[in-house]
């Protein structure tokens, strides 16, 4: 098992959450925002968490935060951005959007983790997460190729380097739940 001390936590945050019409990681669950629930779920796995967003309002949780070094290239680029900012060999990515993740399940990828692979992803209900998987460092030269190219598509970038696919249990799915609209976060407060 990787040790604590050679992951870092990257949260996703530099979305434009254009069909939530708000900021995804700003809004508010069980008294607490959702980006906050997420280094909750971090911090007892990593030493250090980054946020990746250009939003200066992300700054208010007092974590280091990142811009994105390619502008307007999704989420494969915050997690290139990510990447050249850890220190560690390994980072737990996690999008700004999945407020119900737990300790409990970002752990399933450490303890699953193989050298032989560059991502661990977590598949949940016939869905693959990659914006919820263990990265190796080394992933970011293969990323940065593809990005170079014009590439934006996580599953094509995900098909290019060696995965791992764990599978969650059902009982577990519903932490992988993505907020993107008013009505999926009006089915997880009500």
């Amino acid at each position: 098992m990787i040790s604590k001390k050679n992951i870092t936590g990257i949260i996703l945050a530099g979305g434009k959450s254009s069909r939530m019409g708000t900021d995804k990681g700003l809004l508010m669950l069980k008294k607490k925002l959702f980006i906050q629930h997420i280094i909750d779920a971090l911090k007892p796995l990593v030493d250090t968490i980054i946020i990746v967003s250009d939003n200066p309002n992300h700054d208010l949780f007092e974590t280091k935060r990142i811009k994105d070094l390619v502008k307007n290239a999704g989420p494969l680029a915050g997690i290139y951005s990510g990447l050249q900012y850890s220190k560690t060999d390994y980072s737990l990515m996690v999008s700004c959007d999945v407020p119900l993740i737990t300790s409990t399940v970002l752990n399933k990828l450490i303890k699953n983790y193989e050298e032989d692979y560059d991502v661990i992803q977590l598949e949940s209900q016939q869905k693959t997460m990659p914006l919820t998987a263990l990265y190796n460092k080394t992933c970011q030269q293969t990323i940065k190729h593809l990005l170079d190219k014009g590439e934006r598509r996580m599953r094509f970038a995900v098909s290019q380097l060696k995965t791992k696919t764990i599978m969650l249990d059902d009982n577990l799915s519903s932490t992988l739940i993505n907020i993107n609209t008013k009505e999926d976060f009006d089915a997880i407060t009500n």
